[in-house]
């Protein structure tokens, strides 16, 4: 479905993901590890175009997005959850979901019903500011958002940090019914490896902008951790 292939992301003279061959099948939940400065980040936002230095190949579905601006690879069908949230400020709740309306190619303009199934606080509070919210309701806004747009893709990076316990089992809980439900494939960045263990089908690790070992979340073991991760 998502393939990179010699896919590189450079930050000025700066050489961060190298070479990266990395593939996301249909309905899959992909866990990228790695420490913290390994191009985790950086990967995502070359996924989006959000970086100005790429090169390689990026394809969805067999068409190829490498040259296309972040606009055009939303509307193709990739959906972007940002480390950090980023919920515009002065927006309501409701005025930030429907901002992912913008991404979608059908021109529909209320958002998927399912979000309030997901989310059912928010639908208590569309009128409130979105940057009022706590961080764990802005992690769950954040997600909506990029939902309006129906995605197939979804790109998480670190939905679940810094929030309290009750709401990451709300986001995990709600990350498997996205995948099941509505059919979506999802790469997740995530440091906590309980997570990548029961909701990932696959986990790859990263280490100096490379994948340095992938497979199953079977394989992903207290000897692989502290070899790779140094946990």
């Amino acid at each position: 479905m998502l393939q990179l292939r010699n896919f590189d992301v450079l930050y000025g003279t700066s050489h961060v993901i190298h070479d990266m061959a990395l593939s996301l099948e249909r309905g899959e939940i992909l866990c990228l590890l790695g420490r913290n400065g390994v191009g985790k980040t950086t990967l995502m936002r070359g996924i989006m175009g959000l970086t100005v230095n790429c090169r390689g190949a990026l394809e969805l579905d067999g068409a190829d997005l490498a040259r296309l601006p972040t606009y055009e690879r939303a509307r193709r069908g990739i959906g972007y959850v940002p480390q950090g949230r980023d919920i515009v400020p002065g927006l309501t709740v409701l005025e930030n979901i429907r901002l992912g309306l913008n991404a979608r190619s059908d021109g529909r303009r209320e958002p998927p019903e399912i979000i309030w199934d997901l989310f059912p606080m928010l639908k208590e509070h569309l009128g409130r500011r979105g940057t009022n919210l706590s961080g764990g309701q802005q992690q769950q806004l954040a997600i909506a958002r990029a939902l309006s747009a129906s995605p197939r893709v979804l790109l998480l990076d670190e939905p679940t940090e810094g929030i309290q316990p009750n709401v990451i089992q709300d986001i995990e809980t709600a990350i498997h019914r996205i995948n099941r439900e509505m059919g979506m494939s999802i790469i997740v960045i995530e440091q906590k490896v309980l997570f990548a263990r029961s909701t990932a089908h696959r986990f790859a690790i990263m280490d100096k902008g490379r994948i340095v070992k992938a497979g199953k979340p079977q394989e992903l073991t207290d000897d692989v951790m502290h070899k790779y991760m140094g946990v």
